[in-house]
């Protein structure tokens, strides 16, 4: 049997440790990563224990959300692993542009707690969900 949603991890990669903090502790009941800049996440993505879903912020240095997501798309170990951006750039051709690069949501910031729970757990969910159709569409 699959696990629940508890048991998926989560990547947050964040260049600011008061929004890493803010999520860790809103998504305390999920397995976490951290990351501090994009090379990090990226590392993370593609080691032996790849995250299940990511939650990207697109402003850092070095390396913005936006390269760290093509990069990530762009590999076929990694492709898959669903991106959440969460940004401060709330303009709709912002949005357009990280639904564009394969992110399957957008948060903007500041957080509103409620609103990052249920996206999360929603995707999460979704993870769960296509996994059992997969488990049951290979063993008929």
């Amino acid at each position: 049997m699959l696990e629940d949603i508890s048991g998926l991890r989560i990547l947050i990669v964040d260049d600011n440790a008061m929004n890493i903090d803010f999520l860790n502790d809103a998504l305390s009941e999920y397995k976490k990563s951290i990351a501090t800049n994009g090379a990090k996440a990226i590392t993370i993505a593609e080691s032996a224990n790849p995250p299940d879903l990511i939650l990207l912020d697109v402003m850092m240095p070095d390396m913005d959300g936006y390269e760290v997501c093509t990069h990530l798309k762009s590999n076929p170990q990694t492709k898959d692993i669903p991106i959440i951006f969460s940004t401060a750039m709330d303009e709709l051709e912002d949005r357009n542009s990280g639904f564009a690069l394969g992110a399957v949501d957008y948060i903007t910031k500041p957080f509103e707690m409620l609103e990052v729970k249920t996206r999360v757990k929603t995707h999460l969910s979704l993870i769960l969900a296509t996994r059992k159709l997969a488990a049951l569409a290979s063993n008929p």
